[in-house]
C-alpha cells in the first residue's frame, strides 16, 4: 500500500471518528456525559492518535450511550463504567502512540546504521546513539510514571489501613473510658448507698445483780 493511500485512509478514518464522536455527543443539559464524550472527541479529532484505539473508543461511546438510557438508580453505575471505558481508551490511544513513536526512532536508527556503512560512519553512529538514548529515556520515563502510579496506589491503601487503624484505637478507648465511668459510678452508687443507711441502736448491756 503506497503511502498517500495509507494517508487518505487515516484521513477517512479520522473523519468518520469524529462524526461518530459529534452523533454521540451528550446533550447540553448532561455535562457529565457530555464531558465523557468530549473526552472521546478529542481523541478522534488528533489525527495521530484516530487510528489507535478504535475497540476501545467503541466500547467507551457504547457505554456513554448506556448512560443516557440507563433508569436513574442505574445511572451512577453505568457512569462509572463509562467513565472507566473513557480512560481506558485514552491510556490504550496514548501507549500507542509512544509505541509508535519508538518504532519510529528504531528505524531511523537503523537507517543511519545503514548509511553509516556508506557515509561518514561515526557522525552517522553519534546520530544513531542519540536516538536510542532519546527512545531509552522515554522508555524508562514512561517506566517511571508506572512505578509512581504503583506506589501513590500503595500508598493510598497503606494510608487508607492506617486511618482504619486510628479509628479503630480510638474506639477502643472510648470503649474503655466508658467501662471506666460506668465502674466508676457503680462505686460512687454503693457509696452513697452505705452512708445512707442509719446505724442499728446497740442493745443495752444487763445491769449485774
Amino acid at each position: 500500500m503506497s503511502a498517500r493511500l495509507r494517508v487518505m485512509r487515516l484521513l477517512a478514518l479520522a473523519a468518520l471518528s469524529v462524526a461518530c464522536g459529534l452523533a454521540f455527543a451528550a446533550p447540553a443539559d448532561d455535562p457529565e456525559v457530555a464531558r465523557l464524550a468530549q473526552r472521546v472527541t478529542a481523541i478522534e479529532a488528533n489525527p495521530d492518535a484516530a487510528a489507535f484505539g478504535a475497540f476501545e473508543r467503541l466500547r467507551a461511546r457504547q457505554a456513554i450511550d448506556a448512560v443516557r438510557q440507563a433508569r436513574s438508580r442505574d445511572r451512577l453505575w453505568a457512569l462509572r463504567i463509562a467513565d472507566r471505558r473513557v480512560e481506558t481508551a485514552e491510556v490504550v490511544t496514548r501507549t500507542q502512540l509512544a509505541q509508535r513513536e519508538v518504532d519510529r526512532l528504531d528505524r531511523e536508527r537503523s537507517e543511519l546504521l545503514v548509511e553509516a556503512s556508506r557515509r561518514d560512519a561515526d557522525r552517522a553512529r553519534a546520530e544513531a546513539e542519540r536516538l536510542r538514548v532519546q527512545a531509552q529515556i522515554q522508555a524508562e520515563e514512561a517506566e517511571r510514571l508506572r512505578q509512581a502510579a504503583d506506589q501513590e496506589a500503595l500508598a493510598r491503601q497503606e494510608a487508607e489501613g492506617l486511618l482504619d487503624n486510628v479509628a479503630n484505637q480510638q474506639a477502643s478507648k472510648l470503649r474503655a473510658a466508658r467501662e471506666r465511668d460506668a465502674e466508676l459510678a457503680r462505686k460512687e452508687a454503693e457509696l452513697l448507698g452505705q452512708s445512707s443507711t442509719p446505724p442499728k441502736p446497740s442493745k443495752p448491756k444487763p445491769k449485774k445483780k
